[in-house]
């Protein structure tokens, strides 16, 4: 009798344990299949910084620099706000007319009049800043090897910007365009300003 109750005991053990045990799901190669930590940020460790540029601009900077832009009279109401020392990366979209393009050299730039101000945006190859990388807001430091990887990205995602423009030349001078750019906002104006998109014809 006294076994027999041993026995049960046993088994219903046996029964609670087996019960709390998760299966884990097997590889190919038999080695268990760890699922992803939900809370852990993007893997970057195999791709170079022009793969993560390319992969994150048409699914999320652009989306993100849509959704976020802020229009001339926001962006002055930020700039205000600023404390004297603060920077801050911006997407800004606006209307204004090119009255410069330089095309020469290597830190070529186009110049735009946006409600009287000069606004300047850097053509390259030669680009300043990180403001289409900081702007976005997701692309977070801790998700990359090391500082130089952060830099590396905020690089290529000047370029990829770059590279996705029209074709500008003096034919664009007295033209109003519609203008889609990352810049960094400081107390005393625009900095690194970067065009994401350029559209001309666009009315003031």
């Amino acid at each position: 009798m006294q076994l027999r109750v041993i026995r049960k005991a046993a088994i219903g053990c046996l029964a609670i344990l087996l019960a709390a045990c998760t299966v884990v799901d097997l590889d190919s190669d038999g080695n268990p299949i760890i699922p992803a930590d939900p809370s852990a940020g993007p893997d970057y460790s195999n791709q170079t910084p022009a793969q993560i540029a390319q992969s994150l601009w048409a699914s999320k900077i652009l989306p993100a620099a849509h959704g976020q832009a802020l229009d001339w009279t926001a962006l002055k109401q930020a700039q205000g706000k600023l404390n004297p020392t603060e920077n801050k990366s911006v997407y800004v979209k606006f209307t204004g007319k090119i009255s410069a393009l330089d095309t020469e050299g290597l830190e070529r730039n186009l110049t735009a009049i946006v409600n009287g101000e000069q606004v300047s945006l850097q053509l390259g190859p030669i680009i300043k800043g990180n403001a289409v990388r900081d702007a976005a807001g997701f692309i977070r430091f801790e998700d990359f090897k090391n500082q130089v990887q952060f830099a590396q990205v905020a690089r290529a995602l000047n370029k990829q910007a770059l590279s996705g423009l029209p074709a500008l030349d003096a034919g664009w001078i007295g033209q109003n365009a519609e203008i889609l750019a990352a810049f960094t906002l400081r107390p005393d104006g625009l900095a690194d300003g970067v065009a994401l998109e350029i559209k001309r014809g666009a009315a003031q």
